[in-house]
């Protein structure tokens, strides 16, 4: 009962007397605890978190050109750092695939939560002033009931100063799953699947593009090269996990 109450809790404001009926519960044992996340499991978490940050400059030697250009792959990044909390592996693997496929989409306040007790890594979250998370496409929101990346978005937002744009950029195809690829499927895969709109919203905007999961990086390049039309001053990709 209360796991059902945590789903809907996402959905509609919760009057404070309710959490008295149904109060919040760590995402990960499920005990009693206000901020979604027990010292326990916090512990956990701690142990496996890495909060790292890779920059990229979009630099490339005349060799490496040419052998993109011969292996007809093009690793050009359109984005110029990537924050992630933890290494897509053991113990967090099963977490995120809980929250993904098994809905358990209370889990944004358990990751979220988690993240704010970083102040230094919050930090560079606040640079920012625009949060865009990556879109699904309707048919996929249908089946599951929620985009796991806006969920993380909006904790985020809610947390800061950032400001939310969830109708700049649309998934306009049903493609199919990344997981299913090697890395240069993925990266044909993509490829036309997203579109911008409203782009007068992110200009000269720092934007923060979130997602899930960072495994070869097609998504989230593919949307921030889409993002790009709508000439920002920077973009950044912040993911729960890299892979």
């Amino acid at each position: 009962m209360i796991e059902k109450f945590n789903k809907v809790r996402q959905k509609f404001p919760v009057p404070k007397i309710l959490n008295l009926i149904y109060p919040p519960t760590c995402g990960i044992c499920g005990k009693l605890n206000e901020d979604f996340l027990c010292k326990r499991c916090e512990k956990i978490l701690e142990s496996e978190a890495v909060f790292g940050l890779d920059k990229y400059k979009n630099i490339k030697r005349k060799k490496e050109r040419k052998e993109n250009i011969k292996n007809n792959f093009n690793d050009k990044k359109y984005f110029n750092e990537h924050l992630y909390i933890f290494f897509y592996q053991g113990i967090i693997r099963r977490i995120i695939l809980k929250y993904k496929f098994q809905e358990q989409s209370y889990l944004d306040k358990t990751f979220v939560n988690f993240l704010l007790k970083n102040e230094n890594f919050f930090e560079n979250i606040k640079k920012y002033d625009t949060i865009v998370p990556v879109p699904i496409s309707r048919e996929r929101l249908k089946i599951r009931g929620y985009n796991q990346s806006e969920l993380i978005a909006k904790e985020i937002a809610c947390n800061s100063n950032l400001r939310i744009e969830t109708e700049c950029i649309f998934k306009v195809k049903n493609i199919i799953e990344q997981s299913k690829l090697n890395k240069e499927e993925r990266l044909k895969n993509v490829q036309g699947v997203y579109e911008l709109f409203n782009k007068e919203k992110l200009y000269k905007k720092r934007i923060l593009l979130v997602d899930d999961i960072y495994t070869t990086g097609s998504t989230v390049n593919e949307c921030a090269k889409v993002l790009k039309n709508s000439k920002p001053k920077v973009i950044g990709v912040l993911t729960l996990a890299k892979d």
